[in-house]
């Protein structure tokens, strides 16, 4: 069975299905309270870089090569990394971003990430 990732915009209402909720994002999203965001956790040092973040600067033209730039960042952040594979040992992880662009973000790139270590 694979993992249980969900990805959301932490604009989005919190859901009883999200089950762990972890921001991914570096920056504090705006606009949002942190009661609002009901989170497990702040998770912003599994963010890409902000070198990286700024580079990609959400342009889908840039997309295949953020994700292969940022898979790099992932492998040598083994400690971040594995305290959310902890989380997803105990079920369903959502995953929240504050961008705007729903498939061209750090959490859908983190989320591919994490399916393809299985």
């Amino acid at each position: 069975m694979g993992l249980d990732i969900a990805v959301k915009r932490v604009y989005e209402p919190p859901a009883s299905s999200d089950g762990q909720r972890v921001l991914v994002d570096r920056v504090w999203p705006r606009g949002v309270r942190k009661d609002d965001a009901a989170l497990t956790l702040w998770l912003n040092d599994i963010a890409p870089s902000d070198e990286l973040r700024k580079w990609f600067g959400h342009e889908p033209a840039r997309w295949a090569e953020f994700q292969q730039r940022y898979r790099a960042e992932l492998d040598s952040n083994g400690e971040a990394v594995g305290q959310l594979r902890a989380l997803l040992g105990k079920g369903r992880v959502t995953l929240l971003y504050g961008a705007h662009d729903e498939l061209h973000n750090n959490a859908v790139a983190l989320a591919n990430y994490l399916r393809g270590m299985g």
